[in-house]
């Protein structure tokens, strides 16, 4: 799985908080049956930052979870 799957599959599993109207990725909006490919996206996403193909921040901003 390349970055821009796993980006591109997370983000479906974005969801608004309650708190501060923060956005966060909720693994529950996801069928069990495909939760482990949502895990494996993660671990990309993850990986790639630590590597330093990009940063927390760049990720969360592809993510959808901040501007």
């Amino acid at each position: 799985m390349t970055l821009d799957q796993a980006i591109d599959l997370l983000k479906k599993a974005v969801k608004d908080s309650h708190l501060d109207n923060q956005k966060h990725i909720d693994l529950t909006l996801v069928d069990a049956s495909v939760r482990a490919d949502y895990e494996k996206a993660l671990m990309v996403c993850q990986a790639n930052v630590a590597q330093g193909h990009l940063t927390d921040d760049e990720l969360k901003i592809r993510l959808g979870l901040n501007s």
